[in-house]
C-alpha cells in the first residue's frame, strides 16, 4: 500500500473540502477504495499507486475548476468529480462551455451535456423547446444565452414572460397593482437576471424597455421581433395562449419554450399545449427540442434522487 500526501495551494482549502466536509465526501465517495483524510490544507492519501493517480489528477481538476469559477456548489464538484464538466485546457470560452461572465466575475456555463446541447440548439435554431424537471438549467442556461446575445448586439431586447398560473392561486386574491400582482410569479427570471447583471443596469434595461419581464397575457397583438424572447414554464400554458406566444415572432428573433410535462399546474379540465405544440412542430425545420432529464439537476444533489423517487412513483 502506497501513501502520499498532496498539499492543497493556490485557493482556500475551506473551498476545496466544502461547507462541513460536504465536497470531500464526495471524493470519498468516488475513490472508495482509498483511505483518506486531511488535515487543514494537507490531504492524506493511502492506497494503490493507480488509484493515488487518478485521485490526484480528480483534484488538481478540481483545484482548477476553483480557482476559475468563484461560486461553486456541490454538484459542480460533483460534476467535475464524475468528469461530466465542460472544461478543456487551452480551449476557447465556447469550448468550455462558457456562455458570458456574469455579475461580481460569475461565470455563466453549460454545466451538462444536455445544457450544451441547449447552447448548440439556440445557436442553430430560431425557437427552441427546453423540456425537463425542475433543477436542470433549462430556464438560466436561456436567459444566459439571451444576456450574451444583448451584450454581443445581437438582438435589440430581451423578453421574459411565464403564464400566470401557480398551484390554484388567483392574482385577484394578491395585494397591491398589476406589477405588485405578477412580479411573484416572475421572480426566478429576475433571479436569473440578477446573477448576469449588476442591479443597477438591469434597473436601467427594464425602465428603458431593452429587457422586458411580463405574464404571458402581456404578449397578445404583439410582434417580438429583433429579440430574445424567453417563455418559461411552458407547460403551464394552453393551446390558445401558446399558440398566440409562437405567432408573435418576428422576422429577427430568437425564441425559447422551457416546460416541465410532470409539472402542469392549470386547472383540471385545461389542458396544456405545451405536449400538442412538440407534437405538432416536431419535424418542422428551424425549431429544435432538447430533453433535459435528473442528470443535468444543477441544484442540491437530493434534487436528483427526488426526481427519481417521484418517477418510479408515477410509473
Amino acid at each position: 500500500m502506497a501513501e502520499r500526501k498532496y498539499l492543497i495551494e493556490d485557493i482556500e482549502p475551506s473551498r476545496f473540502f466544502g461547507p462541513y466536509n460536504a465536497h470531500f465526501k464526495v471524493y470519498k465517495a468516488k475513490y472508495p477504495r482509498l483511505h483518506l483524510s486531511s488535515r487543514g490544507g494537507i490531504i492524506s492519501i493511502k492506497g494503490d499507486e493507480s488509484d493515488i493517480d487518478e485521485f490526484i489528477k480528480a483534484v488538481d481538476s478540481i483545484v482548477k475548476y476553483l480557482k476559475t469559477n468563484k461560486q461553486v456548489t456541490l454538484g459542480d464538484v460533483e460534476r467535475v468529480v464524475h468528469g461530466e464538466e465542460n472544461s478543456n485546457k487551452g480551449a476557447s470560452d465556447s469550448q468550455k462551455g462558457i456562455i458570458l461572465h456574469g455579475h461580481s466575475g460569475r461565470i455563466i456555463t453549460a454545466r451538462t451535456k444536455n445544457q450544451q446541447e441547449l447552447v448548440d440548439k439556440v445557436n442553430n435554431n430560431d425557437l427552441v423547446f427546453a423540456i425537463g424537471p425542475a433543477g436542470t438549467g433549462k430556464t438560466y442556461t436561456a436567459v444566459a444565452l439571451a444576456v450574451k446575445a444583448l451584450k454581443n448586439k445581437e438582438i435589440k431586447r430581451i423578453i421574459l414572460c411565464r403564464p400566470a398560473v401557480e398551484a390554484g392561486e388567483s392574482l385577484g386574491f394578491l395585494p397591491g397593482d398589476m406589477k405588485d400582482k405578477v412580479d411573484p410569479y416572475l421572480r426566478p427570471l429576475y433571479d436569473a437576471l440578477e446573477d448576469m447583471i449588476p442591479q443597477e443596469k438591469m434597473k436601467s434595461y427594464i425602465e428603458k424597455g431593452i429587457i422586458e419581464v411580463a405574464p404571458l397575457a402581456f404578449m397578445r397583438g404583439r410582434t417580438l421581433n429583433n429579440c430574445f424572447a424567453i417563455l418559461d414554464e411552458g407547460q403551464n400554458a394552453t393551446n390558445t395562449q401558446l399558440k398566440m406566444f409562437l405567432t408573435r415572432m418576428g422576422p429577427i428573433s430568437k425564441v425559447v419554450i422551457t416546460g416541465d410535462l410532470t409539472q402542469v399546474d392549470l386547472p383540471a379540465r385545461v389542458q396544456s399545449g405545451l405536449e400538442p405544440a412538440l407534437n405538432l412542430l416536431k419535424n418542422v425545420k428551424g425549431i429544435g427540442t432538447v430533453q433535459l432529464n435528473e442528470n443535468d439537476v444543477v441544484r442540491h444533489r437530493l434534487v436528483k434522487d427526488i426526481i427519481k423517487a417521484y418517477q418510479k412513483f408515477e410509473k
